[in-house]
C-alpha cells in the first residue's frame, strides 16, 4: 500500500439545470412552484413570517414549542385520528423555525400532494393547542435546552451573539431562547402566536411535476380560511465593527478543552458580494481542506476541527469560527487562528485555493438541488429574501466564474481580524493569564 502524496485536480463541472419557476396568486396567498418533469414524489411547504424574530423579549422559544404543538393535533382531530390520516397518505408532517420563517411541509406521491396540504393546512390553520399538551413539549423543550447547554458550546454561542447584537435586541439572544426563556413560555404565549402570525396567508412552495398539479386547488387548500395583509419586510441592519478586538471568558471550572468562538457582524444573505463571501469563507475555513483546518489540525495538531463562515439571515450576516481545543493551547491556537483571518484579509486567496472552492460549491450545488425537498427550500430562500426567480439557475456559474481579484476583494472588505469577539469558555482560572499574555485584547467575563 502507498501513499498519494498530492491531491488529484478538480474535474470539469457538470451540466445543471435549476427547474423552472411558476407563480400564482390564490386565495389571497402566493404559489411559488418548481416544475420537475417526471419526478413521481412532491412535496410542498407553507411559508410564513413568523421566526422567531417575532417573539416577545424573554419568551425566546415561543415558535419552536408552537411547532412540536403542531403535532399533537388539531380541532377536528385529536393527535392519534391525525397521524393516522398522515400516515394513510404515507406523509409526515415537519415542522421548521428560523430567524425569518415558520414552515409547516409535507412529502407524498404526486397524486396526493392536494390532500396532504390539506392535512398541512389543518394543522397549521387551526391547530388544538390543547393547553396540557403544550405544556408537556414547552417542558420537554426546556429540559432538552437544559440539557444542551450543560455540554460546552451554547454559553460560548450566547456569549458571542449578546455581544455582537445586545442582549437587549432579539437577534443578540438565541435563536430558540436557553432554558430560563424556554420555561418561561406560557400556554397563552403559543396560543397567542399563532393567532397573530400563522392565520395569514402566507406562500406555498411547491416542488414537482407541476403537470400533474393543480397550483390552484393547492393554493386554495393551503389559504383556506385565512386573513390578514403580508407584513412588511424590514431592512438589513447596519454593519458596525468594532474598534478594538476583545476577549469573553465564559468560565467552565475543571475544564480539560476550551471552547472558541470568533466573530463579527457581517452582511445580510440578499447582499451583492454572496458569492465571493462564500468562496473566501470556503477558503478560509469552510471545507476540510481550508487554511484554518491546514493550519490549526494538520499543522499545529491543536484541534481535530475548525470551521468559519458567514451566517446570513434577511437582516443581518454574521462572520464566525468554531473550534474546541486542548486546554494547555488556547492562547496559541487563537493567536494562530487570528493570524490566518489577517493573513486572509492582507493576501486574499490564491488560484489554486480558490480554484478547489469554486469547484467544490459548484459541484455541492448541483448534488445538493435534487430533490423537491431541496428545490422547496430553495424557494423559499428566493421567497424570504427577495432573490430573482433565476437566482439558481444563475448562481453555479458565478460561483465557477468568481476570480482571485474579487475573492480577493471580498476577503479585504468583510474579514475585520482586529474587530473580533473572541469567546473562550473554558476554565478561567487556567487561561485567563496566557491569554492577557497573547495581546489579544481586554479580558472581560461574559455574563451567561
Amino acid at each position: 500500500m502507498s501513499l498519494v502524496a498530492t491531491r488529484p485536480d478538480p474535474g470539469d463541472a457538470r451540466p445543471y439545470t435549476f427547474p423552472d419557476i411558476r407563480r400564482a396568486s390564490v386565495a389571497g396567498g402566493e404559489v411559488v412552484a418548481a416544475h420537475m418533469p417526471g419526478q413521481l414524489l412532491a412535496t410542498a411547504s407553507l411559508l410564513l413570517d413568523a421566526g422567531a424574530a417575532r417573539e416577545t423579549e424573554g419568551r425566546e422559544g415561543t415558535a419552536a414549542v408552537l411547532a412540536k404543538s403542531l403535532e399533537e393535533g388539531t380541532r377536528v382531530r385529536d393527535s392519534a385520528a391525525y397521524a393516522l390520516a398522515l400516515e394513510g397518505l404515507g406523509a409526515e408532517l415537519t415542522t421548521s423555525v428560523d430567524w425569518d420563517s415558520f414552515r409547516v411541509g409535507v412529502s407524498v406521491p404526486a397524486g396526493l400532494l392536494p390532500r396532504a396540504v390539506t392535512l398541512l393546512a389543518e394543522a397549521a390553520r387551526t391547530p388544538r393547542l390543547d393547553p396540557a399538551d403544550v405544556a408537556r413539549v414547552r417542558d420537554d423543550e426546556a429540559t432538552a435546552l437544559r440539557m444542551d447547554w450543560a455540554q460546552p458550546g451554547p454559553r460560548a454561542d450566547a456569549a458571542l451573539r449578546a455581544d455582537l447584537f445586545g442582549a437587549g435586541e432579539r437577534y443578540g439572544r438565541p435563536l430558540h431562547g436557553d432554558p430560563a426563556s424556554m420555561a418561561a413560555v406560557t400556554v397563552e404565549d403559543v396560543q397567542a402566536f399563532h393567532a397573530s402570525w400563522l392565520t395569514r396567508p402566507g406562500v406555498l412552495l411547491v416542488a414537482g411535476d407541476l403537470d400533474r398539479l393543480d397550483l390552484d386547488e393547492l393554493g386554495a387548500a393551503a389559504f383556506a380560511g385565512t386573513s390578514g395583509a403580508p407584513v412588511a419586510a424590514e431592512g438589513p441592519l447596519d454593519v458596525p465593527i468594532a474598534a478594538a478586538r476583545r476577549v469573553l471568558l465564559v468560565d467552565r471550572p475543571a475544564s480539560v478543552q476550551s471552547t472558541l468562538r470568533l466573530g463579527h457582524r457581517a452582511p445580510e444573505r440578499a447582499h451583492p458580494d454572496y458569492v465571493p463571501i462564500t468562496l473566501v469563507a470556503t477558503v478560509l475555513g469552510g471545507a476540510f481542506t481550508s487554511r484554518l483546518n491546514h493550519l490549526i489540525r494538520e499543522v499545529k495538531g491543536y484541534t481535530y476541527g475548525i470551521r468559519a463562515d458567514f451566517a446570513m439571515t434577511r437582516r443581518f450576516g454574521r462572520f464566525g469560527v468554531s473550534s474546541s481545543v486542548q486546554t494547555a493551547v488556547t492562547a496559541p491556537a487563537l493567536v494562530d487562528t487570528v493570524g490566518e483571518i489577517t493573513r486572509t484579509r492582507d493576501d486574499g486567496v490564491t488560484e489554486e485555493e480558490l480554484e478547489v472552492a469554486r469547484t467544490w460549491r459548484a459541484g455541492s450545488l448541483s448534488v445538493d438541488m435534487q430533490t423537491p425537498g431541496s428545490i422547496a427550500g430553495a424557494l423559499a430562500n428566493l421567497v424570504v429574501h427577495g432573490l430573482p426567480d433565476d437566482y439558481y439557475a444563475t448562481l453555479r456559474q458565478r460561483l465557477l466564474d468568481a476570480t482571485v481579484e474579487e475573492v480577493s476583494a471580498a476577503a479585504a472588505r468583510y474579514l475585520h481580524p482586529d474587530a473580533l469577539t473572541l469567546v473562550v469558555e473554558g476554565d478561567a482560572a487556567v487561561i485567563r493569564d496566557e491569554l492577557a499574555a497573547a495581546g489579544l485584547g481586554d479580558i472581560l467575563d461574559a455574563a451567561v
